[in-house]
Order: C-alpha cells, then structure tokens, then sequence
C-alpha cells in the first residue's frame, strides 16, 4: 500500500490542474461581456442626445473665433495619444467603481447649471466630467490614470470664460505696450506711452485685444504640450516646455509690436495696417516655434536623456 500512494497523490494533483484551467477562458469571457455592445451603443446615443447642441456650438465658436481656432486640433491630438496607448490599455485590467456614478451625477448636475444659467463654459467643462466618470464607472481608476494626459489635454479645447479672458488680455496689451514704449527709443524712435496707446512721431499705435498676444499664447502652448509629447519622453522637460511658452509667447508678440512701430516710422505708416498686420501674426509665430524648439535642443545638450543600458 505504500507503493500506491504517491500515484495517489500525483492523480489528485493532475485532477485539479486539469479542473481549474477551464477558468481562465471562462474568466476573459466575463471581463468581455462586462459590457454589452448595446449598452455602448444606448450610451453613445445618450451622450450624443444630451450634448449635441454644445458640441455643436463649441465647433462653431471654434471656427468663428480665431483666438481659439486651435480647438479643432485638441481632440484629434487625444484620440492619437490614446491610440498610441492602446497596447499597454488593452493589458490593463478591468476595475469597475461605483464612484463613477457618484461624478456621473455630478457632472449632470454641473450640465444643468449651465443650462440654466446660459453658462457654456459650465456645460463643456460637464461633458469632460462624465467622461471621466462613465471611464471609472465602467472600466475603473486605473483607466482613468492611463487616460489623464488625453483627458486633461481636451480641457485645452474649451474657451475661456469671457470675464477670464478679459482679465488675461487687457495685462498682456499693457505688458507688450511697455516692452514697446521702452525698446523703440533705444532704436531711435522718440516714444508717448498712454495706457496701450503707443503715440509716435507718424501716427498712434494702439495695442488692441487682437494684439496682446492672448491668441499666440493659447496656440503657442497647446503645440508647445503637442510638440513635448511628440520629441520628449522625460515628463520633467515635457513640463518646462510647456511652461515656457507663455514667455515665449509674450516675447514674441512685444517683438511684433516693436516691429510695427520700426515699419511705421522708417518705411510707411500705412503699411502698419493691412497684409502687413496680418503676416507679422503669421512671421511671430513661426518665431515662437522656432524658439521653442531652439530652447529644446539646448535643454537636450545641457540635460541629455541617458542611455538605457541594454
């Protein structure tokens, strides 16, 4: 009897191996059927029924309004980095928290208050806010981690409340003024500074809102994060670029206005309206890229990215 026992034992030990491997299928088919293809399908329906008409505006403001013209690259940007993040996604595992519904709720009641109040800021902020819930109530927190850089990213899309963008434009057409009022003497312009009323010899300047940089600074710094995520994988430099577009942003619209003012006094003071307005927007800009990423490449050779070791 002695001799049989260890058959014994290896036959009860091959009977469990084979009793609990069905469970693994059994447990990636559950994680599957977690959530139905209908239930996607009515909760698109839902969203798109509730949301319509103030995506239907933001598009519009978008196109009507060139300080937020940049709007309709934010969410395409999203979608790229979530595709980009799709294998490491797909490896993750389903978490499903009730709090979800507990921010769901929230962020209805955020919609409705918009609504009521005619706030659109409030109803766009709400659409984010539910899809970060619908995100922790359907496939967890962790999901919700995975997914902050893009979600975060899409709060760029959404314009800034009228009375903020008031508060931010009229500083900026003083700062620029300013910086103006002081650089054009050193260069032989004789200079009256009166609020954003840059007074010359030719002909007054005014420093208008379309002038103040404000529309520079919000595009500068959603391609600066863009341009980041893209050339730089330490989340440190990522950050300081981002950062530093505001700088950037603002030095580069004083040179504008200081260029302007050089236009009018040696050249032609009709020349500081017109195409000439208009490209010196278009030539700044692309200075603003170019000091970006000049500012990048001297990061890189100060602070270069160690090797991995293989």
């Amino acid at each position: 009897m002695l001799d049989f026992y260890p058959l014994a034992r290896e036959y009860v030990l091959v009977s469990q191996a084979v009793q609990t491997e069905p469970t693994r299928p059994q447990a990636s088919a559950s994680r599957t059927a977690l959530m139905p293809s209908w239930q996607v399908v009515v909760l698109v329906g839902l969203l798109f029924w509730l949301y319509a008409p103030t995506v239907n505006r933001l598009v519009h403001q978008w196109w009507q309004d060139p300080n937020f013209s940049h709007g309709f690259f934010v969410p395409l940007f999203s979608a790229f980095v979530i595709s980009r993040e799709w294998p490491m996604l797909r490896r993750l595992s389903w978490q499903p928290s009730w709090w979800g519904l507990a921010g769901l709720g929230f962020g209805m009641c955020v919609l409705v208050l918009g609504q009521l109040g005619a706030e659109l800021f409030l109803s766009r902020v709400s659409l984010l806010l539910v899809l970060a819930s619908l995100t922790v109530l359907f496939l967890g927190w962790n999901f919700l981690r995975a997914l902050a850089f893009p979600w975060a990213f899409l709060l760029l899309m959404i314009p800034i409340p009228a009375i903020v963008f008031n508060q931010i434009t009229f500083p900026l057409q003083l700062l620029a003024s300013k910086v103006a009022s002081t650089t054009l003497p050193w260069m032989g312009v004789p200079v009256l500074r009166e609020g954003n009323v840059i007074v010359l010899p030719a002909m007054a300047l005014e420093v208008a809102d379309a002038c103040s940089g404000i529309r520079s600074l919000m595009s500068l710094t959603t391609l600066a994060i863009i341009y980041a995520y893209l050339m730089e994988r330490r989340v440190l430099i990522r950050v300081a670029l981002a950062v530093a577009s505001v700088p950037i942003a603002v030095v580069a619209n004083s040179v504008r206005i200081i260029g302007t003012g050089l236009l009018v006094q040696y050249w032609d003071p009709d020349k500081a309206e017109g195409y000439f307005h208009a490209s010196w927007g278009w030539l700044i800009f692309v200075i603003s890229l170019v000091m970006l990423y000049l500012l990048h490449r001297a990061i890189c050779l100060f602070w270069p990215e160690k090797k991995e070791k293989a």
